[in-house]
């Protein structure tokens, strides 16, 4: 199986334009027509029918989760979207009834990879789904943030860590501050959920008794304990703060049965992203909190794409 290393940076392409990832924004019924034209290539979701409320909404093929259409104008829009056939054609990317050939390998792509990332990234009320499939040295990637306009791209596999560097940039009109959680902490996983949990139910007198029954064991960059003091502030600051979520679903789909090989977990706090790293002790399950840049995404993923490839 090839090994793709994110951690490393690329050697320079031989050509400027072959490391320039191509883009193509279609619509739904564009993009079911290319996977059609494309020896009927499945797509990485499904337009699940309307519930009983009437909402549809996409599915993962991995992970099952729902996307952000979840009302009736999503119905509305896709019936007023252009035929896809007249608008794939006045855009010469369906020629005669071909599908112009990067089109149809990059569907191909998608539905044939070695490595699969499902992604979900959150930000106030806004959310962007993305898949993204690598095989060999090639990667193709289609996200979406309403189900009816979707970007399709493709790419060299060097190109694949700039890429995912765009996945966590923060919108412009986000209001950033300072944030009261220090750019590193490790601590108990029941306290970081706890924390969580508080700042969406305001239980913060939660976390004043789950401090009590942790002292010392929430710890700074240097491996010291956080004062006692400190600790139900950092800990409501995590809950209240947080603004959005990025989540990273990493799969092995060269075989069958799917192995879910990992998760990626990043939150999004006052002043910038912070990944979230579970991990084994002495005395249970922790959690590393770490200030990131959505520049870092790949060497984030790279151990467990390193996983992958083993």
């Amino acid at each position: 199986m090839t090994t793709i290393d994110l951690s490393t940076p690329a050697p320079p392409p031989s050509s400027l334009f072959d490391a320039l990832p191509r883009r193509v924004a279609l619509t739904l019924l564009e993009l079911q027509l290319v996977a059609e034209r494309a020896g009927g290539a499945p797509l990485p979701f499904d337009v699940r029918a309307p519930d009983a409320d009437g909402a549809p909404s996409l599915e993962d093929r991995l992970g099952a989760s729902r996307g952000s259409a979840q009302d009736q104008a999503y119905l509305a829009a896709v019936a007023a979207l252009h035929d896809p056939e007249v608008s794939l054609t006045r855009r010469g990317l369906l020629v005669n009834g071909v599908v112009d050939d990067g089109l149809a390998g990059a569907v191909g792509l998608l539905a044939t990879p070695t490595y699969a990332l499902d992604i979900d990234v959150a930000v106030e009320a806004v959310q962007v789904k993305a898949w993204h499939r690598a095989n060999d040295d090639a990667v193709a990637t289609l996200a979406t943030s309403d189900g009816i306009v979707f970007e399709l791209a493709w790419f060299p596999t060097a190109a694949w860590p700039d890429e995912l560097g765009r996945v966590g940039v923060v919108p412009e009109d986000l209001a950033m501050r300072e944030s009261s959680v220090p750019s590193f902490l490790d601590l108990p996983y029941e306290l970081a959920d706890a924390a969580v949990e508080a700042g969406a139910s305001g239980r913060t007198d939660v976390l004043q008794v789950l401090t009590a029954q942790h002292a010392d064991q929430v710890v700074d960059a240097d491996g010291r304990p956080v004062p006692a003091a400190e600790v139900p502030g950092l800990l409501q600051a995590l809950g209240a703060e947080a603004q959005g979520r990025l989540r990273v679903l990493v799969a092995d789909v060269s075989r069958e049965p799917t192995s879910v090989v990992g998760v990626r977990s990043w939150v999004l706090l006052a002043d910038g992203w912070r990944t979230l790293h579970p991990h084994q002790s002495e005395g249970g399950t922790r959690v590393e909190i770490r200030a990131v840049q959505p520049t870092e995404l790949a060497v984030d993923l790279a151990p467990v794409l390193a996983d992958v490839a083993s």
